[in-house]
């Protein structure tokens, strides 16, 4: 008979309970919103922030155990990675606790924009009017996030908007953690200075004031045009006038000069 050995981490593979296996794992947006990105002042960090327009969209699913809101922003005419403009909403009616995802973290592109805090914000709306008493689990955040002291400050900063205490275990600020709370006790508000929420008359009467601006700067581009032809017909005239009179008065001196040599 042959002994077989088992490695340290075969062992810990087969200690490891099993990965839970999340239900929906194929449910996508199903509802769409227009959102306004306002024009911003440039930023050292994030570069420009110019006007944009971008689609939050998406779709709830409720079963006896679980409820989900899934959610995404769409940027039209650019591509991003699959973790990127991703949030998940996970409700635990057994346990009767919220968790968010990925567990990668919020990764948003464009970054400073208000997006990332418009979604949390959709989130926290949604489970605050069905289950405020349920707590949202703490978790450890990314010691990554906290090696760039701007990222970390800001990474903060939107935790502590929406309600979240962060500590940390150490004076560097370096191993850092959500507690948990209750739902009821978040804030579902966002920043509505960079960041609105269009409805579908209200994007209706922006195209159609688009198209109006459009039509009457037609109009006066129109105008200006004539102006110019006429000032150009009108120069052109001019030019002409006056190579006639240096004509005439190049041929009188001429003529002053053979009169005056041939008396």
């Amino acid at each position: 008979m042959t002994d077989t050995q088992t490695s340290p981490d075969t062992t810990a593979e087969q200690d490891a309970p099993p990965a839970v296996e999340l239900p929906w794992a194929d449910v996508h947006v199903e509802h769409h919103k227009m959102l306004r990105l306002a024009p911003l002042k440039t930023d050292r960090n994030t570069g420009g922030r110019p006007l944009r327009f971008v689609e939050f969209g998406y779709a709830e699913r409720h079963s006896t155990d679980q409820s989900l809101m899934r959610m995404s922003i769409t940027l039209p005419g650019q591509r991003v990675r699959k973790e990127q403009n991703h949030l998940d909403v996970w409700v635990d009616h057994s346990t009767k606790s919220v968790h968010f995802g990925p567990d990668s973290g919020l990764q948003i592109e464009p970054m400073n924009r208000g997006i990332g805090r418009y979604m949390a914000a959709q989130g926290i709306t949604w489970a605050k009017k069905r289950w405020s008493g349920y707590t949202v689990d703490g978790m450890n955040l990314n010691n990554k996030d906290a090696l760039n002291e701007d990222t970390r400050l800001r990474r903060d900063h939107f935790l502590g908007a929406h309600g979240f205490e962060v500590v940390y275990a150490d004076a560097q600020h370096l191993k850092g953690r959500v507690e948990a709370v209750r739902i009821g006790d978040l804030s579902g508000d966002w920043n509505t200075e960079k960041l609105q929420q269009v409805e579908i008359l209200e994007a209706a009467q922006m195209l159609q004031q688009a198209e109006q601006n459009l039509a009457e700067q037609e109009v006066k581009l129109q105008t200006h045009e004539e102006k110019v032809s006429k000032y150009r017909r009108e120069d052109a005239g001019l030019r002409f006038t006056i190579t006639c009179l240096v004509a005439f008065a190049v041929f009188q001196a001429g003529l002053l000069i053979w009169i005056a040599t041939h008396r």
